[in-house]
């Protein structure tokens, strides 16, 4: 009987052991099945950055309670590059809203920065990135033009970020190395410098670039080809917010040419899509180009990945429809890498499908073939990236670290909260 019990415990440990080798074995297969060194696509899981394929970052969204890192989308398909040719007006465009408001500016020597943030990369990693467009506040400040948030339209110390010509020779050394990009951007203008911005944009060595507004469209019409504004490199758009500057500087009046929705919380409220009230009707025949704005009043940086998830895209089909079946040309936003997976760009691809080639995403599109002929493509997947992807700099996590995030805008919406606060200022 003591032999049966040893041979029979001999045996219990036997096929423990079997047991625990097995369940070891299958953790490795696991490890080595995963994917890894840029092999893993959107909202697979990752460790580092370098798990990721070319054009993504691995990240999370605990708004959404994904607080394990994944891969999360970060370039956007540049639509000229898969269906080239048409007029301007019709391709969606990715524009940063206060391109400029970036986490981590450096603030003025002895200065402490007291203002929102809206983005959290340079300006050149944001083109690089795809963004076709920029939202600049430039204001009269310390004798120059710098790009600054206000408060009744005056620029502060604490608010101020840089001189606007900093950024500007940002946009002018990309168009150069990149001859057959088109820029957008759009000013909400408090210079009173008499030809302030001319001498600004000349300064710079943007002029060279410059579409004039003699040649924008005035009666609703198409603007000219892409291939047509690179040939004649006319690839810089520039609108200003003060209606005069069109014959003074010769500067696009902004809501001469673009439709617009209202901005801040009306702009991202679901189901409603209200009318700009500086902008034209949305059912004016004299505008062919539009402008969504989508991002709240108060920035927050950890809410935007769930602001650019399914809220997004039923704000662009509301928008769509409250526009007369006129997809938005522009989709500015805030802090726009954060996301679920795909965000804003899946969105773009979305817009660019259907307007391209009649399909659910650009990814579908085929050059040369009839409209709505589409590649049998079940879900939108990450198109091919180009080469000069930006290296990300901002708070968004890339691997599994737990250290805190700084959310400067937290702090300004919280003493914002107080009216006494606003008082102060206004």
């Amino acid at each position: 009987m003591t032999c049966f019990t040893d041979h029979r415990d001999l045996s219990r440990a036997t096929a423990t052991g079997y047991l625990f080798l097995l369940l070891l074995f299958s953790s490795f297969i696991n490890i080595w099945s995963s994917c890894s060194n840029g092999s893993c696509q959107v909202v697979d899981s990752c460790s580092h950055s370098t798990d990721c394929g070319p054009g993504l970052f691995c990240g999370n969204c605990p708004a959404l309670g994904k607080t394990q890192p994944f891969c999360i989308r970060g370039q956007a398909t540049i639509p000229t590059s898969v269906i080239g040719g048409l007029p301007f007006n019709k391709y969606s465009w990715l524009v940063t809203h206060n391109s400029f408001s970036i986490v981590d500016a450096p603030a003025l020597p002895g200065v402490q920065r007291f203002t929102f943030y809206n983005q959290e990369d340079t300006v050149t990693n944001q083109l690089k990135n795809g963004v076709r467009g920029l939202m600049l506040d430039m204001y009269d400040f310390n004798g120059d033009i710098w790009l600054c948030h206000s408060f009744r339209g005056q620029c502060f110390n604490f608010t101020a970020f840089n001189p606007a010509i900093n950024t500007l020779r940002e946009v002018e050394a990309f168009l150069s190395k990149n001859p057959s990009e088109i820029v957008t951007i759009i000013i909400e203008d408090y210079v009173h410098t008499p030809k302030g911005l001319t001498k600004l944009f000349k300064n710079v060595g943007l002029d060279k670039y410059w579409f004039p507004v003699s040649k924008m469209p005035k009666k609703g019409e198409d603007w000219p080809t892409v291939t047509e504004m690179v040939k004649a490199n006319h690839r810089l758009l520039v609108f200003t917010s003060v209606a005069s500057k069109e014959e003074e500087e010769g500067i696009a009046y902004q809501w001469k040419y673009l439709l617009e929705n209202e901005a801040g919380d009306p702009g991202v409220k679901p189901g409603s899509c209200p009318n700009r009230k500086e902008s034209q009707p949305f059912n004016s025949k004299t505008a062919s180009l539009f402008l969504m704005n989508y991002f709240p009043t108060y920035p927050v940086e950890d809410e935007a990945c769930k602001e650019h998830s399914a809220p997004l895209a039923d704000m662009i089909r509301t928008c769509y429809k409250a526009a007369g079946s006129m997809m938005p040309n522009f989709l500015a936003v805030n802090f726009y890498l954060r996301s679920d997976g795909g965000g804003v760009f899946y969105d773009l691809d979305s817009m660019n499908g259907q307007r391209l080639c009649g399909c659910n995403t650009i990814a579908a599109c085929q050059a040369g073939a009839p409209f709505g002929s589409c590649k049998n493509i079940s879900m939108p997947t990450p198109s091919p990236m180009t080469n000069s992807v930006g290296t990300f700099s901002g708070p968004v996590q890339f691997s599994t670290s737990t250290s805190t995030v700084y959310h400067p805008n937290h702090l300004i919406i919280a003493l914002f909260s107080f009216p006494w606060i606003i008082s102060l200022f206004f």
